[in-house]
């Protein structure tokens, strides 16, 4: 059932000033300027994982879809950004690991099942004893097998799970498909083998199809900058050398220098890196808003894929351009995969908070509740990886 809550608008405006008012203040100097560090996709995860929760709150719990837009547009950007990470990391991984992919992937598929089967075990318990629900022993096995082939936002034990089975497959099909001396071509395999699934569409997929159309490009091209970025010594070079190039043929036209009223060549260089960037930055923030508002949502799979890629390339580089840390991004990040597996049942079946207070107030407590319960839950997970030796 969508909760009525009053003025959607001010609400929105309320919860944003607090928002952007947190990010801020957990703002930090950047110690490292490694690209792509574990702090940068950390954030990253952090942002996809709120652009989630934005968008399931504000299209699917609430009945007034102003609340939280245009935050609430993006949850498709925010799978990408998971799907895309989650490429990349295994990707980088796996080619500056001395292991086996099969060995490095044995553990990685186990810390990704024990979290999933906790969670599971919980409100299955909590539906069957508060809620009288009842769910089938088939549906309950395909469940901790990582198999859900709905994505019904009411009936299901927890509707957002349709990635599971997605990023499973990927997991699965990654260490067959990985070729350690071309990465690039491993990208392209693991997209012809997703689009060829999507291509027979199978029935029992029938009902989540839809999703896997808009997300197939995300984790192949992963793969394909994970695969770039470990010979980076090549790639900056690269960039370095043609961004140089690029500058000072526009530096060495009098015009401009005159323009600058520098004494010297260098400084009038340096003061036109730092337009070009101003120019970059300002550039892509408007793509992110222009993409926000306008996302394709409701067009077709393809047309809904761009844009979410689009949104997606443009927040990835904002995030490799900034030269500081934003720190609540990153600790969101950290518990981003405890929270997704249980932000939704929370929210649909077990609000508390919604019901009884102002939405803005509503959303920010919640956002402090799951990142005690995803701490909870990741102090329960590092238990068993312990008995289980993983």
């Amino acid at each position: 059932m969508l909760i009525s809550i009053s003025d959607p608008i001010s609400a929105t405006y309320i919860f944003t000033v607090i928002f952007i008012a947190a990010l801020l203040l957990s703002i930090r100097s950047r110690n490292k300027s490694e690209i792509f560090s574990k702090v940068t996709t950390s954030e990253l995860k952090g942002l996809a994982i709120l652009l989630i929760i934005f968008s399931h709150i504000g299209y699917f719990l609430v009945s007034d879809h102003r609340f939280l837009f245009p935050l609430s547009t993006m949850a498709g950007v925010g799978v990408n950004l998971f799907l895309f990470l989650s490429g990349f990391g295994l990707a980088l991984s796996s080619l500056r690991k001395e292991k086996s992919v099969w060995q490095y992937h044995g553990k990685r598929i186990l810390k990704f099942f024990v979290p999933l089967w906790i969670t599971l075990t919980v409100f299955y318990i909590l539906d069957y004893f508060l809620l009288h629900s009842n769910y089938s022993w088939t549906y309950i096995f395909h469940s901790f097998a990582g198999f859900f082939s709905r994505a019904d936002l009411y009936a299901d034990i927890d509707s957002p799970l349709w990635y599971i089975s997605l990023i499973l497959f990927y997991y699965l099909i990654f260490p067959i498909l990985f070729l350690k001396k071309y990465p690039w071509l491993s990208s392209i395999l693991i997209y012809v083998l997703s689009y060829l699934i999507i291509y027979i569409n199978p029935d029992f997929l029938s009902e989540v199809m839809r999703l896997y159309e808009v997300h197939i490009l995300a984790f192949p091209l992963g793969v394909m900058v994970g695969g770039m970025i470990s010979y980076p010594n090549i790639i900056r070079t690269y960039l370095a050398k043609n961004f140089d190039n690029f500058v000072a043929i526009f530096s060495k036209n009098k015009f401009i220098v005159n323009i600058f009223n520098k004494s010297s060549y260098s400084n009038s260089l340096l003061t036109i890196k730092k337009i070009f960037g101003f120019i970059l930055v300002a550039g892509l923030l408007i793509i992110v808003a222009y993409t926000a508002i306008n996302s394709g949502i409701g067009g077709t799979p393809k047309l809904e894929q761009t844009i979410s890629l689009i949104t997606t390339a443009a927040l990835v580089i904002l995030f490799l351009l900034k030269k500081f840390d934003i720190k609540l991004l990153y600790i969101f990040g950290l518990y981003s995969y405890e929270i997704f597996l249980f932000h939704w049942p929370i929210l649909s079946r077990y609000d508390f908070l919604f019901k009884s207070l102002p939405a803005w107030l509503a959303t920010t407590l919640y956002l402090v509740l799951f990142l005690i319960l995803a701490w909870i839950l990741k102090k329960c997970s590092k238990v068993i990886y312990k008995l289980l030796h993983i």
